[in-house]
């Protein structure tokens, strides 16, 4: 999980630090002992979806969950464990979203072991790190998902890498136990100044079935100052499993993305723009995606933020509009 430090207009000014160790908290976590705190969210929503030449749907109800467990040993030693109640696309609602042990061998460098998300991505699995309601629907193509192994972190003067060897590159489930082809996810980032950061991401897996690899590249940058915050992105993949076994071997995906963000006090309005496509292995397109996002949004208490979203979008040249209406608390 990759939880912002408080809710998301006020989390600005101290994204880029967060960004950079891969997994944050809000600041709200409350303690059990000395050494056991807790953390987590419920996010809820309405939703209306209108597809041309079909109709509009509307839905309602709790989208998710999560309580996340951390105890820590002493100073060096911790573990974490995230419980989440949410359909994670084949029924299973409530299940073990990440369980890792973490080692601070030295100030610099740190190391993890068990089940864990991807460092990849500007926008964030959970809805905790996002500045709208959507994310652009393009993750499972460009980044990592849950993953299971270990995981080395450095952070140096201006930068900081971090290298994963994992069973694959995971998915919604993280479940894959198979060691015999080991995927790896490499990440270089990079702080020039206070207010900016970027970072790139190299990852690799076979291609299970196939004598086939699976490369994912995912690219973004960030500026951060004030109330403002300025964000790009650029992914490209090579058989990625997620459309690799419906458009056949050598299928290849790209996309990006462009947000703003501007808080005023406790209210901040988002606009996004979005576009990525899938080509075969001759190089003709099979699945193409873009959409406009605008998000007002407005923080009530520092544990209740809530966002309004109009989506103007279009999928293999139909057009689908989304307005949706979300509440998150944070605690």
């Amino acid at each position: 999980m990759k939880l912002a430090q408080t809710l998301k207009p006020a989390a600005a000014v101290g994204f880029i630090a967060l960004s950079l160790t891969g997994t944050a908290h809000a600041d709200d976590k409350f303690k059990l002992t000395d050494s056991l705190s807790v953390t987590g969210f419920i996010d809820m929503s309405w939703s209306s979806v209108d597809v041309e030449g079909v109709g509009t749907e509307q839905s309602s109800g709790l989208d998710q969950f999560e309580i996340d467990f951390l105890y820590s040993f002493d100073s060096k030693f911790s573990a974490q464990v995230d419980l989440e109640y949410q359909d994670n696309g084949t029924g299973e609602e409530v299940d073990i979203e990440q369980a890792f042990i973490s080692y601070a061998v030295s100030e610099n460098f740190s190391v993890k072991a068990g089940r864990f998300l991807s460092y990849t991505g500007w926008e964030t699995e959970e809805p905790t790190g996002l500045y709208q309601y959507s994310g652009t629907g393009y993750a499972a193509y460009f980044y990592g998902g849950y993953q299971q192994g270990v995981s080395g972190f450095y952070k140096g003067n201006g930068y900081q890498v971090a290298l994963s060897l994992v069973n694959d590159l995971g998915d919604l489930e993280g479940e894959n136990r198979d060691t015999d082809h080991p995927a790896f996810e490499a990440m270089l980032a990079v702080t020039p100044t206070e207010a900016t950061i970027a970072k790139a991401f190299y990852s690799s897996d076979k291609l299970d079935g196939t004598d086939e690899t699976t490369t994912l590249v995912n690219l973004w940058a960030a500026y951060i100052e004030g109330s403002l915050t300025l964000a790009v992105e650029y992914n490209t993949s090579e058989n990625a499993p997620a459309y690799a076994y419906r458009y056949g071997i050598d299928s290849e995906a790209s996309g990006y993305l462009i947000m703003g963000n501007y808080a005023m006090n406790d209210f901040a309005i988002t606009l996004r723009y979005h576009d990525y496509a899938i080509d075969d292995a001759s190089g003709a397109e099979v699945e193409d995606g873009s959409a406009i996002t605008i998000a007002p949004s407005y923080t009530f208490t520092k544990n209740l933020w809530v966002v309004f979203e109009y989506r103007m979008g279009e999928q293999n040249g139909v057009d689908v509009d989304l307005m949706a209406l979300e509440a998150l608390v944070t605690f």
